[in-house]
């Protein structure tokens, strides 16, 4: 197991994507368990999803009324960039803005190409211009594409994107890896798997399908139901984030004496893939155990099983043997006990509304 060589303690730590999902958890975690950390965040707030949630994931924060200043700008905003590492010198950044989702990159590709990929470049131009210790950034499942070799290894060849989504992915694997060359940057990009939680993004599967089926509508599952996807609760992918942002790659030169690029790739995932059939059961028995569905709702009614969507693809399953390997951890929340949580949340949020 590697050893921690940074100290979050006292540092001022950059986090994009603060009013994101995994990014306002992360920035709560830091604050909860982190003695003098300051963070700042940065977020667009598009209209991507309801804005509601993203202001309410930022009042969370702020009741913990600790070290915090929030920026409402994107990270595309090169001049805005240039002027935060001037102003705090982060000792660690975590690069979560980007954005997000397979089939909205089919029809409106700007808004990959501006954020996933100018927003990353210019926080890698300031993390060149600024001494930062360790870049942390979110890549994500989707780079594996149509892989037929289960489960997903980083060690995969990974050249055959379905989705512009996931061909920005990559590219920020790419992009990274010549700045950690060029620059001595020390990265690591994270592989996301299908994450999930209370206050999560209502463009995600189970989060649209608890609409339609609170609203009497009808569902509609991919591929037949011959899906299995890795679902990993928020938490789990904090724990690793926490953990990874802790070692950073270590700085070391080759026998060409040039340095070797202080790089790593890790997935974070569940390592343990449900079947989407299964999933929904699981969901609609956690709605009506939270009240959001009654007892006798009719589920055979309100779901349809639809072929494949563009850019989908049937299976993903992380391999999180390196993770466990150099970081002690493995993610394990088991699907109900997440689902339970969710439901309980969106009880809860909708309720009150």
């Amino acid at each position: 197991m590697l050893s921690e060589n940074i100290s979050l303690a006292g540092k001022t730590v950059l986090v994009t994507g603060a009013a994101g999902f995994i990014g306002s958890n992360l920035v709560k975690r830091l604050f909860r368990e982190v003695p003098g950390i300051k963070v700042v965040g940065i977020d667009s707030i598009t209209d991507y999803y309801d804005v509601n949630i993203k202001h309410g994931r930022l009042r969370e924060i702020e009741a913990l009324g600790r070290d915090w200043t929030f920026v409402r700008a994107s990270i595309a905003d090169k001049q805005v960039i240039e002027q935060l590492f001037s102003d705090y010198h982060f000792s660690v950044v975590v690069n979560l803005a980007a954005q997000a989702g397979v089939r909205y990159s089919i029809t409106n590709p700007d808004a990959y190409i501006e954020s996933n990929l100018i927003g990353f470049y210019n926080i890698l131009e300031a993390c060149r211009h600024h001494e930062v210790e360790h870049l942390v950034y979110a890549s994500s499942s989707s780079v594996y594409g149509s892989n037929k070799k289960v489960p997903y290894s980083t060690e995969d060849k990974v050249d055959n994107p379905v989705s512009l989504y996931a061909a920005t992915k990559k590219s920020n694997e790419l992009m990274a890896h010549a700045y950690s060359k060029l620059y001595n940057i020390p990265s690591t990009g994270l592989r996301f798997f299908t994450v999930y939680g209370p206050a999560g993004r209502p463009d995600m599967a189970y989060f649209g399908f608890t609409d339609k089926l609170r609203a009497g509508k009808t569902i509609q599952i991919f591929n037949y139901g011959n899906c299995k996807r890795d679902f990993t609760y928020v938490d789990d992918i904090v724990e690793g984030v926490v953990r990874v942002m802790r070692h950073a790659p270590e700085k070391k030169v080759g026998e060409d004496g040039l340095p070797v690029p202080p790089y790593k790739v890790y997935n974070i995932g569940n390592n343990s893939p449900e079947n989407l059939l299964d999933f929904v059961t699981i969901l609609q028995e956690e709605l009506i155990r939270a009240k959001v569905l009654p007892s006798d709702y009719d589920f055979e009614a309100h779901k349809q099983l639809v072929p494949m969507q563009p850019g989908d693809v049937p299976v993903t399953y992380a391999d999180t043997t390196a993770l466990e390997q150099d970081f002690g951890f493995k993610p394990s929340t088991p699907l109900r006990i997440g689902l339970r949580k969710f439901a309980e949340w969106y009880a809860g949020y909708y309720g009150e509304k």
